[in-house]
């Protein structure tokens, strides 16, 4: 029996995508469209997409282990200055609100005594930190930076996808495209400066999470060393921040203190981009980056950007309550729509989205990077039933999203455009004073095959130049 849900999956599914090229009454998106366009039929779209590719690999720029080049399409992505207005507005509202969850879950945990989110799935997040429950000095802000994944669905709608608040990657890929893009077409005049907003933004951010009480010293950045797969990103975002990068090894704990090992500078923030992510073991001792942090953490002398307990902003068993976290902590309507989730946990409703698994999206409740997500209407018949199998046997390990086509932009292949499937991850700061700023352009992820709906690097896709118009 159809229902009213899945009349609307079939529906938005069979809907034709939204046309990102098209500026939809945005003369000014239009005539950046047009300067693109003309300069890249001039230079040859073919010859144009062979320059980007030798400037990305002149910049070394490299996605996880593999050896070859990050890929950055030619053809720029243009945002309107009102469109990307509200779009600002809207993300620092939820950050706001994520960031405002994150902490309660570590002190009062108010929005759960007062029900806005339930307590079974907070306590089921494997994200919370006991650690860090109830620090006397604890940090300014908990979620410095968000990388909030947003998709036009078929009616021009912008929405949310996911929330991205443990490691939002992708700055530095973003700049790359920025750099490799305006090599070779050039940047009009009403495009916004990127480049020069990075650094300055992550500095503050960082700066931000430090505890109130903690003295001034050092901030670095801290990596695993090359062995990480974003070993090339952490370069180039420590060398925008001017700050050290560093390994576990090069800092010591003495006390309740962080300093640097060679000098013994203390050291009062900290970007980690480990991948290690929890600071204890699955057996419960501490693991090695605990002994190196935790002493510092508790005591209120260091700020960790985005810290350990951050990934309860972005848990997907969250996501749903995140509109009524806005309405709970900001005192005011979401100003930007959510995709609609479904609860597995309970067995009729589970059974009735089961029963309808080929028109729905499947994702693992601590997923990233597009792994183990399966698309229902497009997955063949033994991965919808293997996808069956793991929610009915761990229901709480996953949820179920209902379909959005996501948005098509003309893309170079094989030396002609054609439409492929994107998405935008604009990078959120906090600034210092309460508030949060988005940075003037976003990392446009592009699906390069024919059809494909997952976007992700890590499953072929590549990237596209933002083009923000003053």
């Amino acid at each position: 029996m159809e229902t009213d849900d899945s009349r609307a999956a079939l529906t938005e599914a069979a809907k034709p995508p939204w046309d990102e090229s098209r500026p939809d009454g945005d003369a000014a998106a239009a005539a950046a469209f047009a300067t693109a366009h003309e300069a890249l039929e001039g230079m040859g779209l073919q010859a144009a997409a062979d320059r980007v590719r030798e400037r990305i690999a002149d910049q070394g720029a490299r996605f996880g282990g593999s050896e070859a080049p990050f890929t950055v399409d030619p053809v720029p992505r243009i945002i309107g200055r009102d469109e990307w207005a509200r779009l600002e507005r809207s993300l620092a509202q939820r950050a706001r609100a994520l960031d405002a969850f994150v902490a309660d879950v570590h002190g009062e945990r108010r929005a759960i005594a007062d029900g806005i989110v339930p307590a079974a799935v907070v306590d089921a997040c494997p994200f919370v930190v006991p650690d860090l429950v109830g620090l006397d000095d604890p940090p300014r802000v908990r979620v410095a930076v968000a990388g909030l994944d947003v998709v036009r669905d078929a009616d021009g709608t912008l929405r949310v996808i996911e929330d991205n608040a443990r490691v939002p990657s992708g700055m530095a890929y973003m700049l790359a495209s920025r750099r490799a893009v305006e090599g070779t077409i050039g940047r009009p005049d009403d495009v916004r400066d990127l480049t020069e907003a990075v650094g300055p933004a992550l500095s503050t951010a960082l700066r931000a999470t430090t505890p109130v009480g903690a003295e001034p010293g050092a901030a670095v950045l801290l990596s695993d060393g090359p062995g990480n797969t974003a070993w090339w990103e952490h370069e180039r975002l420590a060398e925008l921040m001017d700050v050290p990068l560093v390994r576990p090894e090069d800092l010591r704990s003495r006390g309740d203190r962080l300093e640097l090992r060679d000098g013994g500078e203390p050291v009062s923030a900290v970007y980690r981009r480990t991948d290690v992510a929890a600071l204890r073991d699955p057996d419960g001792g501490l693991s090695a980056l605990g002994e190196l942090l935790l002493p510092a953490l508790r005591a209120g002398t260091v700020g960790v950007m985005n810290g350990f307990e951050t990934g309860v902003a972005d848990d997907k068993a969250v996501y749903p309550y995140v509109g009524d976290l806005i309405r709970y902590f900001c005192g005011e309507p979401p100003l930007i729509a959510d995709i609609p989730v479904h609860d597995l946990t309970d067995e009729r409703a589970r059974d009735a989205v089961l029963d309808r698994a080929a028109e729905l999206v499947f994702k693992p409740r601590d997923g990233q990077g597009g792994h183990g997500v399966v698309l229902g209407p497009w997955a063949p018949p033994d991965e919808l039933r293997r996808v069956i199998a793991a929610v009915r046997a761990k229901p709480s390990a996953w949820i179920a999203q209902d379909v959005v086509t996501l948005s098509t932009h003309p893309t170079v292949i094989d030396g002609r455009l054609e439409p492929r499937h994107v998405d935008l991850r604009p990078f959120l700061l906090a600034d210092g004073d309460g508030g949060w700023k988005l940075l003037p352009g976003a990392l446009t992820r592009v699906a390069l095959e024919r059809g494909e709906m997952v976007v992700n690097s890590s499953r072929g896709g590549g990237s596209k130049d933002t083009w923000v118009l003053r």
